[in-house]
């Protein structure tokens, strides 16, 4: 039984007459061809009208999505060859985040991005999506490998914040993220980053920093997920809806503030109805930007990324 949510009941309803009719069909052997194709007409209207008017709360949802594509099935349905590589050479091999070179199209990238696991065994062992300070040391050896080399780098973000426990904290958490954000900042390639899940926090900006930095269309960034600000600011996560509201979170509004380049469309329903064509969409862009990006000298590179990100949050007062 797949996964589904309170707003998609109508379409679930419609589904669930679709299999009757089947159904009855077999056992009576009758045409029912029309009734099918009607049905199929209202499933697609369901759709239309439900998906293109989710809150943000309902956005939120679809990011979660238990069958939603991870990191390691974008890789595989993108990369035409795919080496990983492990370990920040310090601590430890940090499963929540994993990384290594691939080809597009005969172009060497170096794929970086968080991995949360496909059941709830992996989930474990992937921490949740929730990457240790060496997670995040291990993305930037990538980094600076890739840079050794002049490959660009490209990273999927998709995590629901940076671990947050003791240990996370003792081994330096917040420096290993702040580290990261200055030297994507001035790392001598280009970098692409997409978020294609959820979007938090420092645990998302810590791979975060691009020359294009995309949102999918039913993602979400912020500096805090709606049930962690409800708790502070209500006192209860009933309250999460709205605050997923007041959070603008959303692509929409994530392009709309300027703080992203761009927003890929998803198949309707979200990428989890067609993995494969989300893959090719996220590909075709991949490679568009790669050969604008690689015309550019690197000194107006760098330049043009450390100035996109100073202007954000600038705000004019009359």
């Amino acid at each position: 039984m797949k996964t589904s949510f309170d707003f998609e009941k109508p379409i679930t309803e419609l589904q669930l007459q679709v299999e009757k009719v089947k159904q009855i069909a077999d056992k009576t052997k009758v045409n029912m061809n029309a009734t099918l194709k009607e049905l199929d007409k209202k499933i697609e209207d369901a759709k239309e009208m439900v998906y293109h008017n989710l809150t943000g709360w309902q956005q939120v949802q679809i990011s979660r999505h238990p069958e939603r594509p991870y990191t390691l099935e974008y890789i595989e349905k993108i990369a035409d060859d795919f080496i990983e590589m492990h370990g920040d050479r310090t601590v430890k091999d940090d499963k929540a985040i994993v990384g290594g070179f691939g080809s597009i199209n005969g172009q060497t990238v170096m794929f970086i991005g968080h991995q949360k696991g496909i059941n709830t065994k992996m989930r474990q062992y992937r921490n949740f999506g929730m990457a240790n300070p060496e997670g995040y040391r291990k993305a930037l050896r990538l980094m600076k490998i890739a840079e050794k080399f002049n490959k660009p780098v490209v990273t999927f973000i998709d995590t629901p914040g940076a671990y947050p426990g003791l240990e996370a904290e003792e081994r330096g958490q917040g420096e290993a993220i702040a580290r990261n954000l200055l030297e994507m900042s001035v790392l001598k390639v280009p970098i692409i980053c997409i978020v294609i899940g959820e979007g938090a926090s420092g645990g998302a900006l810590g791979i975060g920093i691009g020359d294009k930095v995309y949102m999918l269309e039913h993602t979400w960034y912020s500096v805090i997920s709606p049930e962690s600000c409800s708790s502070i600011l209500w006192r209860s996560w009933d309250f999460k809806e709205r605050a997923a509201e007041c959070l603008k979170l959303t692509a929409d509004d994530m392009y709309g503030n300027k703080l992203i380049d761009g927003i890929i469309e998803e198949p309707l329903g979200g990428a989890h109805q067609n993995p494969d064509a989300m893959a090719a969409t996220i590909k075709e862009k991949l490679i568009t930007d790669l050969a604008l990006l690689k015309k550019k000298k690197i000194d107006v590179l760098i330049n043009e990324r450390i100035e996109k990100f100073c202007a954000m949050g600038q705000v004019v007062e009359n």
